[in-house]
């Protein structure tokens, strides 16, 4: 049996968290879940089971702050397992981590490495607590002490970069740097401390996860017309890109997978 909700945040994160997450499930011996860059920082909480990665060879640690991811994973799990996730905005996370998110690229870091008194201690509460919507009131509690005492002057220029983003496909790292009215190297350097992964690395993640909106939304499969939608240079680009960050092709996806995008799918 499973069971999978997502929650939205209070009005007032709203600007900062995408939304809440939770995974319960008794499956023994399920297959593995292959998961791609989805361009958003996460807080995860295992608080039964931990999953394992099949593609790093070790299980997730409990508690930990997910990197912006550079490729696909390949996870399993096995037995009761019940997790609760944060997905932040994209530029929003620096914000309650107090430290250059480049820092976490490619990797999970484990709570107790991140060395936050704060957010232990923010754990150790959710550990002790059965209920998971009071779990997420805890979380939320955290999160807006955080936002109380932050102010950051570069949180609205790169919300406005990330809506250009999301909106068109047809940008590079020049004109970003002109929507945030930045020079191009205070720009890259702002960026990736603030969203944990650079311009280029970035707007080629959500080039994939848009060819997977649009495979989601539009059968049957033109992809050519993908490619150019998504601000591929051409199909055989889109193709070498979807499977870099995927492990298959386009076609051999949807041989196995129903197309679903986390990122424009759950704003």
């Amino acid at each position: 049996m499973q069971s999978f909700k997502i929650i939205q945040p209070s009005p007032i994160l709203h600007r900062y968290i995408r939304h809440y997450w939770i995974l319960q499930s008794d499956m023994a011996n399920a297959a593995p879940e292959r998961t791609f860059p989805l361009g958003c920082i996460q807080l995860f909480f295992h608080k039964k089971k931990r999953l394992f990665s099949q593609t790093h060879h070790k299980m997730q640690p409990r508690y930990f702050v997910c990197g912006q991811e550079k490729g696909y994973t390949d996870i399993c799990a096995d037995g009761d397992i019940e997790m609760l996730v944060v997905v932040f905005q994209p530029y929003a996370a620096k914000l309650f981590f107090r430290q250059p998110l480049s820092l976490f690229q490619g990797e999970n870091i484990a709570i107790e490495d991140v060395e936050d008194r704060e957010l232990t201690e923010l754990v150790h509460k959710v550990a002790d607590t059965g209920n998971n919507i009071h779990c997420i009131n805890l979380i939320e509690q955290f999160l807006l002490h955080r936002l109380v005492v932050c102010s950051d002057y570069n949180i609205d220029r790169l919300s406005a970069v990330i809506q250009d983003i999301n909106l068109n496909p047809y940008l590079d790292v020049c004109k970003l740097a002109n929507i945030a009215c930045l020079s191009t190297k205070q720009f890259t350097r702002i960026f990736t401390e603030y969203i944990g992964t650079s311009p280029k690395e970035f707007l080629r993640i959500i080039r994939v996860q848009r060819t997977l909106f649009l495979l989601q939304q539009n059968p049957p499969y033109n992809f050519a017309q993908v490619a150019y939608s998504c601000g591929f240079s051409d199909q055989s680009h889109m193709i070498r890109e979807f499977k870099l960050f995927t492990g298959y092709t386009p076609l051999a996806y949807l041989s196995v997978y129903t197309p679903i995008s986390d990122y424009f799918s759950n704003p």
